[in-house]
């Protein structure tokens, strides 16, 4: 609907342009009518001090009837033609404003509405689901004499190469990890409830 009517307001002013377009046409052209009037007043004898390149008398009257029948002829020509081009653009104009607007499709009957999809956000999992090191839910935690549960691959590796903890960098007292059941069954359910 918002379409139509956008396309009926570039119409409207396309319409209102093409108006302007033929006003300063048609206003151009008296403007050259009234200079030519001008010229046709200002024609005279010249100082008197010698015969006049001018025709004079009836040839002045014809030639200056002849001039101003030739520029008139030209004048209502052009007239004519912005006249008749503003008559269409208000034929198109008085059409476009009588046409009602046309609505969007209708909705089908047959087929039912489409069910909304669910969302694909999915909510971020808890914190304590995810690893410090690989900041990613953990599959296999285990946890360290620092309290932190970590993936195990990823804290094996770690201790492998250093003594201390990962998340307070203290020394650990022993590398030995211990499986975090609780923690797995908390992971494991909330995967299947966000089907992860």
């Amino acid at each position: 609907m918002a379409e139509l009517a956008a396309a009926a307001d570039r119409n409207a002013e396309a319409l209102l342009a093409d108006e302007e377009a033929e006003k300063e046409a048609e206003q151009r052209a008296k403007e050259r009518k009234a200079k030519k009037k001008k010229k046709k007043k200002g024609r005279g004898g010249g100082s008197g001090a010698g015969p006049s390149q001018e025709p004079q008398g009836e040839e002045a009257e014809a030639v200056a009837a002849a001039e101003g029948g030739a520029m008139a002829a030209a004048e209502e020509a052009e007239l004519a033609a912005a006249l008749q081009k503003n008559a269409r653009l208000e034929e198109k104009r008085r059409v476009a404003e009588e046409q009602p607007p046309q609505p969007e499709a209708p909705p089908r009957e047959e087929e039912p509405p489409e069910p909304e999809a669910p969302s694909r956000e999915e909510p971020p999992p808890p914190a304590d689901f995810i690893c410090p090191i690989t900041t990613e839910v953990m599959s296999d935690p285990v946890m360290a004499t620092d309290g932190h549960s970590y993936e195990r691959k990823q804290i094996e590796r770690w201790l492998a190469t250093k003594s201390t903890s990962p998340m307070t960098g203290e020394a650990l007292e022993h590398s030995i990890l211990t499986p975090n059941h609780a923690l797995r069954g908390r992971i494991r359910e909330w995967q299947e409830a966000h089907h992860c």
